[in-house]
């Protein structure tokens, strides 16, 4: 074995990258292209009486305009994950009818970008209002139907009882995903075979889903993404922008692009939904947890009114209690709709459990570590079944240690330095193992130079590098003679990646291939392979297949872990607060890649500092509509706002959740990122802040 697996290996596609070559989705080059730009409504609730067209259809360069009038019928998708899926169950200008400010009415094409948005903008609608549901504080909650609550023991009465009882409310505002490559797509027809260029995050489901939105079998779909700028989420699934550009582009018989601008990518591709948790735990004097309550709210919209942002998904997976309530509500707003985004579920609820949990070590005079420690859950709560590779407390106490969390000051408002107030927070990170079934290509030439082929794709988190690795361990070559081709749907199904799985099912499906591609010809090494194939006198030796989970879920809850540790600065006259000190531990298993391994963690912790200080999409009250419209006016960090992060795994290889032992990384680490840094400005200042983002103005008591 070239025992190249949990090394430093540098990324395989970073030159492309950062020389400019890699191409993304808007920026192929096709003969005869032409190009779109979308009519949005302004109003949130209501119905298109009457759109003026003629001033944008004399304008110079327009070809065409979609309405709802003309727009050519689609066929309904299944909406699930084992055929097609899209984001709005709600087909684009499938009626007149108006959910949301934002929303597509109409799609304009001209055989320029400039010209497609100047007509767009002479488009005029006449509306026939209501008055939409914009405050959440104002809408009626349901039970998540998809989102299952648990009640278990006598959780109001054991709360009632207990010697301590936390009560708090949490709060988090909406997110944007922000990524840096805006949403994009160029739809091409040739003889009702049709190619998308599109940035996806699933390439399989994505061909699925054309192909019966248009009627036509799968293998006359191709989807073409071998580079994705950032997606968190809001690439996993076709968008109606994406459906309508193709559907227009089949009517026209032109190749056609449309790239939205931020201002519209705050509206119609998605957010993290606000949330409301109300936290209530019962604990001994001691520290023993009785109860915990976790009751949860998010919103949705009416073109997905079922989707929830899981928060109490954490609670039965990190401390035991014997009685436990957890509940999940929405509210249908007239708002975009919301949508996976980083840590979906998990990033908020940890601050809201974290932050409660801290807030109750306080209270117990307890070390928060210690807390942690003495109540760790050694099974699922909800499933009764144990936790595989379980080391959640090596990474409390490696951390504790390389942060020096022993010399912690024991009051709030003790440390001070060059006139500000220095505090100390700590809280966990979780995230579930999963995993997916995925196929590749493997293919060993005469020159010792292995080529993998599978439909994955790399949404910034190195999944080129992994599938080198996994292929030059186990032929015992260098990883520079692995070529890795992905993100093409004419390749084999490598899956989804989301849900920070594409390592953890990609590396044993490359793995299988190479070993079945040994037995093929009777080798037990690369040697003995190469030497078959030159007598063979083939061009290359060749094999295909698969890994898939198999019954273990059905023995062993998956679950990663980590701690993180923080030293914060709080400028008390001005409300600043600024992340000096960061310490992370992390437990996923078999580390493949640790250089970006370890990168992936610092980008969920810089992701998180944003969640805690500094992102929040405000929309208008009467309209809806967002207020920030660009990356200038949706704050995110930069690096002046982001300290030296130190990264560092425990644990042993997974074995029983894979054969190779690896557990995703991409989102654990921006779990309990906000949490830790709550927990820090308590113990600098004695405040205890429980609205994300944590904004100047609550420190100054506004």
């Amino acid at each position: 074995m070239s025992n190249v697996m949990g090394k430093s290996v540098n990324r395989q596609e970073g030159r492309a990258k950062v020389t400019g070559s890699a191409t993304y989705a808007a920026e192929h080059q096709i003969s005869g292209l032409v190009y779109g730009a979308l009519i949005t409504a302004t109003v949130a609730k209501g119905r298109i009486k009457t759109l003026h067209l003629q001033e944008a259809q004399a304008s110079p360069g327009v070809l065409h305009i979609a309405t709802a009038e003309n727009i050519p019928p689609l066929s309904p998708v299944a909406n699930d994950w084992a055929t097609s899926q899209i984001y709005e169950s709600r087909l684009p200008l499938a009626d007149q009818e108006i959910h949301y400010p934002g929303q597509i009415i109409g799609l304009v094409v001209a055989d320029t970008p400039e010209r497609a948005r100047h007509a767009a903008t002479l488009v005029q609608v006449e509306y026939e209002t209501d008055t939409p549901l914009i405050n959440p504080k104002s809408a009626l909650f349901i039970t998540a139907p998809r989102t299952p609550g648990l009640e278990q023991g006598d959780t109001a009465k054991s709360l009632e009882t207990a010697e301590c009882q936390i009560s708090a409310t949490y709060t988090t505002a909406m997110e944007l995903h922000a990524m840096m490559e805006p949403h994009a797509i160029i739809a091409h027809w040739q003889d009702n075979n049709l190619t998308v260029y599109e940035p996806s995050q699933w390439v399989a489901l994505h061909q699925q889903t054309y192909a019966t939105l248009f009627g036509i079998p799968p293998e006359q779909v191709r989807v073409v993404t071998p580079y994705i700028g950032g997606a968190f989420g809001a690439k996993a699934f076709p968008w109606p922008h994406g459906i309508l550009c193709t559907a227009v582009a089949r009517e026209i018989q032109r190749p056609l692009k449309l790239v939205l601008p931020r201002q519209q990518m705050t509206m119609i591709v998605g957010n993290r939904s606000a949330t409301e948790q109300h936290l209530k735990i019962g604990a001994t004097a001691d520290g023993q947890l009785l109860a915990i309550e976790h009751h949860a709210k998010s919103q949705t919209s009416p073109v997905n009114p079922t989707f929830a942002e899981n928060c109490i998904a954490v609670t039965p997976v990190m401390y035991a209690t014997p009685n436990l309530s957890l509940k999940q509500e929405i509210a249908i707003l007239n708002v975009g709709m919301p949508t996976y985004m980083r840590g979906p579920g998990e990033t908020p609820g940890m601050f809201a459990l974290e932050s409660a949990m801290d807030e109750l070590a306080w209270t117990l005079g307890i070390d928060p570590v210690e807390l942690r420690l003495k109540n760790a859950t050694p099974v699922h709560q909800r499933s009764q079944l144990p936790f595989s590779a379980k080391h959640f407390a090596d990474c409390l106490q490696v951390g504790a240690e390389q942060f020096g969390w022993k010399d912690r000051p024991q009051q709030p408002r003790s440390l001070t330095r060059d006139g500000k107030f220095v505090g100390w927070g700590m809280a966990a990170a979780t995230f579930p193992g999963l995993r997916f079934m995925a196929s590749a290509t493997v293919r060993l030439f005469p020159d010792s130079t292995v080529q993998v082929l599978t439909s994955a794709n790399d949404v910034g988190t190195g999944a080129y590098t992994v599938i080198a690795i996994s292929a030059a361990e186990t032929l015992n070559l260098p990883v520079e003679n692995i070529r890795v081709e992905i993100g093409d749907s004419r390749l084999p199904n490598g899956g989804l990646a989301g849900g920070s799985m594409m390592t953890a099912t990609l590396a044993p499906a490359v793995v299988n291939v190479c070993e079945e591609l040994l037995k093929q010809v009777n080798a037990n090494t690369t040697t003995e392979a190469l030497q078959a194939l030159q007598e063979s006198g083939q061009p290359f030796l060749e094999a295909t297949g698969s890994s898939q989970p198999g019954t273990e879920s059905r023995e062993w809850a998956f679950q990663s872990w980590g701690a993180h540790f923080c030293e914060v600065e709080v400028d008390e006259p001005l409300g600043r607060v600024q992340v000096k000190r960061w310490v992370s531990v992390m437990d996923i298993g078999r580390v493949i890649n640790a250089k970006a391994a370890a990168s992936q963690i610092r980008g969920a912790v810089i992701m998180g500092i944003g969640d805690a200080l500094m992102e929040e999409c405000q929309l208008d009250p009467h309209l809806g509509l967002p207020i920030v419209y660009d990356l200038a006016t949706y704050h995110i960090p930069v690096h002046a706002d982001i300290p030296r992060i130190q990264v560092s795994f425990v644990g042993e290889p997974d074995r029983n959740f894979n054969p190779v032992g690896a557990r995703g990384c991409g989102e654990i680490g921006i779990t309990g990122v906000a949490a830790a840094i709550a927990n820090g400005i308590y113990h600098a200042t004695g405040k205890r802040l429980r609205d994300l983002p944590m904004t100047p103005d609550q420190l100054l008591g506004m």
